[in-house]
């Protein structure tokens, strides 16, 4: 576990796996949010969103995943490769 992973108590699953997604496909321009949603067990869709504002944002990428009990992704579909 690195310093970037070290969890804190306000840390949760979601934030977890939205920040290595991140880390994993890069920071694309004009980045709003992204947004982890839990689909059930241990799996979750994550969207990434663009744009100024909530009223324009788009999504521009969008992972089904699983992840263990911490947090850590063990599968993705798409696959995450660095774009950005």
């Amino acid at each position: 576990m690195t310093a970037d992973d070290e969890e804190t108590p306000s840390d949760t699953t979601t934030a977890r796996i939205g920040r290595q997604v991140m880390r994993t496909l890069g920071t694309p321009t004009k980045l709003f949010k992204v947004k982890v949603h839990p689909v059930g067990g241990d799996r979750y869709r994550v969207n990434v969103l663009v744009g100024p504002d909530h009223a324009s944002a788009r999504i521009t990428d969008s992972f089904f995943l699983t992840a263990d009990g911490k947090g850590n992704i063990t599968s993705s579909s798409p696959e995450i490769v660095r774009q950005y």
